[in-house]
């Protein structure tokens, strides 16, 4: 590298310049340095104090180009790069320069959030929320020997004896690093992604902090792949009314998940649901699709846009299911008009219709629970 950098030092001083900075913390890190010890080079290299943060620990060390410990609040950052481990932000690298940005500012910022990434995996433990899939599937695993999982765990970072409480996870658009560490803050949370649902195994989650937006079942057994299971099942049965469900709160009706697909596609409530509604899902979720914004579609995605009466009957499928999930969470026409903010007649009137469509009076005890089972089974037939 040293070599590379005096041949091409006639040529072009800025590339002269970003193949030192490269060589320079090569060296560092062949060397095995620690933070300090890197943000005292950062700082002598720079010329102005460095500063360097690390989420997880909460740590901050700033350092003068004296070499010694920055005085005094943080000042103005003239640069910040994150510091990337696993593919997760655990971090921040910066300098605090008087004027403008230096010309190779970037580069030395750069390679400083390499070497940080380098010395938190060597000196770690490594605070990071993203762990190896397969380490989580042994944990949840049905199959998994008992041996085999409490290996699992400690490679996780999770301590022996104490529960680890699981969730299942459907975030759209939060990263599930995110999630994580919202449930979890200060304690150990490790999630993955597997099979397209997030897996988050915590020592302790607090339900009420999960973010907006973020759908969340939690298992209640000890053994973390029943407690798998269970989240999975809750998960299933959540709704934007109640985003998050607890297994334990289900009662009997998570033994509706244990009713095979086939045998509840042919239950006349649910099969006169499903014709009603349409394909089986949550109808917030179909609503909102991925989350892309029309102006992002390109020409072959609005060509094959809905055309106007298909999305009127989603419009009116959508209706439907609103109205028969507030009218079962309710139990009264009045307070799912108030849930709606719509007229009770106006209420009144679809659940006429609705409990028409489905032969079911829904005024009745009965009704209202069939209509309740319905729901809950043809939300299980969506996943």
């Amino acid at each position: 590298m040293e070599a590379l950098a005096v041949r091409l030092s006639g040529l072009d001083p800025y590339v002269d310049g970003a193949l030192r900075i490269v060589a320079f913390y090569d060296t560092l890190m062949r060397r095995r340095v620690d933070l300090p010890a890197l943000a005292r080079a950062s700082a002598g290299l720079a010329e102005c104090v460095a500063g360097v943060g690390l989420r997880g620990t909460g740590r901050t060390i700033r350092v003068g180009p004296d070499g010694r410990d920055a005085p005094g609040p943080a000042g103005p950052s003239s640069g910040t790069v994150p510091v990337v481990l696993d593919e997760e932000e655990i971090g921040t690298v910066w300098l605090e320069r008087a004027g403008p940005a230096g010309p190779l500012d970037e580069v030395l910022l750069d390679r400083l959030a390499l070497a940080v990434a380098g010395a938190v995996e060597r000196y770690g433990p490594a605070r990071t929320t993203m762990a190896d899939p397969a380490l989580v599937e042994l944990v949840i695993g049905a199959e998994t020997d008992e041996a085999a999982r409490a290996r699992a765990l400690r490679l996780l970072g999770f301590a022996a004896g104490p529960v680890v409480r699981v969730a299942a996870v459907r975030s759209p658009r939060l990263p599930l690093d995110q999630v994580g560490g919202a449930v979890c803050p200060g304690g150990t949370v490790k999630a993955a992604r597997i099979g397209g649902v997030g897996v988050l195994l915590a020592s302790a989650v607090d339900r009420d902090r999960f973010p907006a937006g973020v759908r969340a079942g939690l298992g209640a057994a000890d053994r973390p792949d029943l407690a798998w299971r269970e989240a999975r099942t809750a998960l299933r049965l959540t709704t934007a009314r109640e985003p998050v469900l607890e297994h334990a709160e289900l009662g009997a009706l998570a033994l509706l998940a244990e009713v095979p697909r086939e045998v509840l596609r042919g239950n006349p409530d649910v099969a006169a649901l499903v014709r009603l509604a349409g394909a089986p899902g949550d109808p917030e979720e179909d609503a909102q699709g991925n989350g892309d914004s029309r102006e992002a579609q390109t020409p072959r995605e609005a060509r094959e846009a809905p055309a106007p009466r298909e999305a009127r009957e989603a419009r009116e499928a959508l209706d439907t299911l609103n109205t028969l999930e507030a009218y079962c969470a309710a139990g009264s026409l009045r307070r799912a008009a108030d849930a709606l903010h719509l007229h009770h007649s106006s209420v009144a009137r679809r659940v006429d219709l609705i409990g028409r469509a489905l032969s079911v009076d829904l005024t009745t005890p009965t009704g209202l629970t069939r209509a309740r089972m319905a729901l809950a089974a043809w939300r299980l037939l969506g996943d």
